[in-house]
Order: C-alpha cells, then sequence, then structure tokens
C-alpha cells in the first residue's frame, strides 16, 4: 500500500530537536523526502539517520534561520539533492522573554527574526520554483498541491504576559499565512498554520533549577516549575501538556491530500486550551 506522503518532498525548519524533530519523522513515516534544517549540525544529522534506518531518505542542513540567505541556500540544497518542493513547515523556534519595560531591542528583534522573519525569507525564495512548476501543471491539466504550514502559538493568538515579541511574530505569522493563501491559491498551494499550546519539550520540561540552553551565544532560560504546569494543566481541557508527536500529528494533517481544499487556516493544537 502506497504511503500518503510517497514521493513528496518536505522541509522542515528547527528539526534536530522536539516538535520539529517529530514533524520531520512523521512526514518520512509516510514516504516524504525531509530535508532537515537546525542550527546545530549534530541534532539534525542524528535525525536524518533516524530516518535512514527506518529506510527512508532525508537531508541534514544545518543553518542558522536568521541568516540573511539562509531562504536561497535552503531551497537551492533541496532541489539540488531532490529536485522538487512539496511541503515546506517553518516550524523553527524559540522563546527569549521579558516584560516590555525591561524587554531589549536585542531581544524583540531576535524572535521577530527566528519567527517571522524567517519563514517570510524561506517563502519569499521558492516563490519562483512554485510559480514555475505550478505553470507547467496548468498547461498539461494537471492540478498538483502543495503545502506550506507555518507554526504559531496560543500566545499570538490570545497573548500572554511576559512574552510580548513572541506573541507579536506569533500573530504576525498568522497574519502572514491568510495572506498567502491568497496570492499562492492560483498555484494549488494550501497555506495553513498551526497554533500550538502547552506542548512538552526541552524548553517546557519540569525543573525546579535555574536551567539554560545556548542559542546565538545568548543563555536562554528552559524549564517550568512543576507548580506552574499543574496550575497550567488546569486551564486545559484535556488536562495535560500535549506531546511532541500530538504536535506533530496536527502539522501532518495539513500536508495530506485530504486537506487539498483547505487553505488560510488556524488550527489551534493546545487540548482544548486558548482554542474554544
Amino acid at each position: 500500500m502506497s504511503k500518503t506522503l510517497q514521493g513528496k518532498v518536505a522541509i522542515v525548519t528547527g528539526a534536530g530537536r522536539g516538535i520539529g524533530r517529530e514533524v520531520a519523522l512523521k512526514l518520512a513515516s509516510q514516504g516524504a523526502r525531509v530535508v532537515v534544517n537546525d542550527l546545530d549540525a549534530a541534532p539534525a544529522n542524528e535525525v536524518v539517520a533516524e530516518i535512514a534506518n527506518a529506510g527512508g531518505e532525508a537531508l541534514a542542513f544545518a543553518c542558522n534561520v536568521t541568516d540573511s540567505d539562509f531562504g536561497s541556500r535552503l531551497v537551492k540544497a533541496t532541489l539540488e539533492k531532490f529536485g522538487a518542493i512539496d511541503i515546506i513547515v517553518n516550524n523553527a523556534g524559540y522563546t527569549w522573554d521579558n516584560v516590555i519595560q525591561k524587554m531589549s531591542d536585542e531581544q524583540w528583534d531576535a524572535i521577530i527574526d527566528c519567527h517571522l522573519k524567517a519563514p517570510f525569507n524561506l517563502l519569499r525564495a521558492v516563490q519562483p520554483y512554485f510559480r514555475e512548476v505550478s505553470k507547467a501543471e496548468a498547461e498539461a491539466g494537471k492540478e498538483v498541491f502543495r503545502k506550506v504550514v507555518n507554526i504559531s502559538s496560543v500566545s499570538g493568538t490570545q497573548g500572554n504576559a511576559g512574552q510580548v515579541n513572541y506573541s507579536a511574530a506569533k500573530a504576525g505569522v498568522m497574519g502572514m499565512t491568510k495572506t498567502l493563501a491568497r496570492e499562492w491559491g492560483r498555484m494549488k498551494v494550501n497555506v495553513n498554520c498551526v497554533a500550538f499550546g502547552f506542548i512538552a519539550t526541552r524548553l517546557t520540561e519540569p525543573t525546579t533549577e535555574e536551567k539554560t540552553v545556548s542559542i546565538e551565544g545568548h543563555a536562554i532560560k528552559v524549564g517550568v516549575n512543576p507548580d506552574r504546569i499543574v496550575a497550567a494543566s488546569k486551564e486545559i481541557a484535556l488536562g495535560r501538556p500535549g506531546t511532541a508527536e500530538e504536535a506533530a500529528g496536527s502539522v501532518y494533517m495539513f500536508c495530506i491530500p485530504e486537506s487539498n481544499y483547505v487553505t488560510g487556516q488556524t488550527l489551534i493544537c493546545g487540548g482544548g486550551r486558548g482554542g474554544f
């Protein structure tokens, strides 16, 4: 039996860990060849190896999504390796929180650049390819759909104290999604968005310690006090944070043929938090 995404080529940014990793593995499990982008080469290579061990095919592409030539380089590398692009998942990101009066320009710019400008750069870079192949397919009487899934957050749909930069970027992602859905419908490109609620990853793991990870030379706090997780879970209809695998499943729904007539939409994957 043919797999759902057999023959498709997918790009997933921020795919070395967490949700991005699970998205890459999910798409690969359904037959897609996957370009695994991550800031760090080691986790990207590990995901590629995992896909290969399962019988799939993938390419690691280590690059900072905030680099000015990120989009053009990634598109070029994908086409050189696989000859096509069918799915793009703009997932890369992190949080660097503070209340507005304490937030620096550097914090604001870093999060806007990563979450909003980077997807813009990648999608701008891929547009000429989408235009070229869709024109050829239309002339041949074929209707072939391609997929873009942008990642937002309930911080973008309803705001979150201490995250004015992240909330603004994620709200912008939803606006970009709606606009590109209108611009790219003629090319048969579905552009949709998934807004995550509380998903359990290394950034939200329970801890009572002060933990940080280094991102672009900055020490970014990670982890959530267990008491806060308990309190947050009470606001979730399903009673717990989601898993990275569950988050990946919501992205997958926008990548399959069954969603060919769905575009410009934001799906909240929050277990009922922020979604009713």
